[in-house]
């Protein structure tokens, strides 16, 4: 606990030295003037300003509680709401997976992969947040999305975000995988799905605890959920068209197979910015 007549300087010394210990946090100071700003309603910048106000016993028994919740491995854009994704600031609750940046690197292949002036639909598989189609949807205005998710919380997120944020292209359905889009065909085929399977160590990790399971596990088999799209995929996709799937680290191989084995063409795998194969792609080739 921290004194209630503390002030703004002193509090985020004391807030630093708190997650400076958790292995999770990456950056302790930053982290720690965030949940500051966000509490106090105020920019990290502005908060600068402020170093000798006197946070009041509210304030300081909510920024004790929110570095608790980060010390205890909940992730930070739970505790303030928000998360950055490509030039987006998303809302995200525990209802929905934290969009992560490498994620960002399918939606640079799929802007890459359609016809930017062309009118084309393209489907988000699995769209949690929405962080791919709206980082989709924000680029490419003329394009017609559809978004869609098993979980009826999760599309809730999506919905809002997408209004919030005054993107009226996308269309939100609920389904598993390729069964939301009934017998339409499509472009494009984006996903971004569970693909760690529940008997491996990264799940221990104390961020992914407070995470929803049936957005980071498929079961037993870590390749269950991306066999079953790359299986859906041609009974959705126009002749030409293109399915990006993001993967782990570790399945670029596995996953190009599975796509050469379905009949796609043109089949490669993209490093993201850490140097591992994330997403594999493929143009199907009736």
């Amino acid at each position: 606990m921290i004194a209630p007549d503390i002030t703004v300087d002193r509090a985020l010394a004391w807030g630093t030295r708190q997650l400076a210990d958790a292995q999770h946090v990456d950056g302790a100071s930053t982290e720690a003037r965030r949940l500051l700003a966000h509490l106090l309603g105020v920019s990290t910048a502005e908060l600068y300003t402020q170093d000798t106000q006197l946070l009041g016993a509210l304030a300081s028994n909510r920024y004790a509680e929110a570095i608790a919740r980060r010390r205890a491995g909940e992730p930070l854009a739970y505790i303030v709401g928000q998360r950055e994704f490509w030039t987006l600031t998303l809302n995200v609750t525990p209802d929905v997976l934290v969009p992560r940046p490498e994620t960002e690197l399918l939606v640079e292949r799929a802007l890459l992969r359609g016809a930017a002036g062309a009118v084309i639909e393209v489907a988000d598989l699995g769209t949690g947040s929405g962080c791919v189609a709206l980082a989709l949807a924000s680029e490419r205005p003329n394009w017609r999305i559809t978004a869609s998710d098993v979980s009826a919380a999760a599309l809730n997120v999506a919905r809002a975000n997408a209004a919030r944020l005054g993107l009226p292209n996308i269309e939100f359905r609920q389904g598993d995988w390729c069964a939301a889009l009934g017998t339409q065909r499509f472009a494009m085929l984006v996903s971004n799905p569970p693909y760690i399977g529940v008997s491996e160590a990264a799940l221990q990790d104390p961020g992914l605890r407070h995470e929803p399971p049936l957005a980071l596990t498929p079961g037993a088999d870590a390749l269950h959920s991306l066999r079953s799209i790359v299986m859906q995929a041609p009974q959705h996709l126009l002749a030409g068209g293109w399915l990006l799937l993001e993967h782990g680290a570790t399945q670029a191989t596995a996953v190009r197979a599975l796509l050469v084995a379905q009949g796609f063409a043109h089949v490669t795998s993209q490093h993201d910015l850490a140097g591992h194969e994330r997403v594999t792609e493929g143009s199907w080739r009736p």
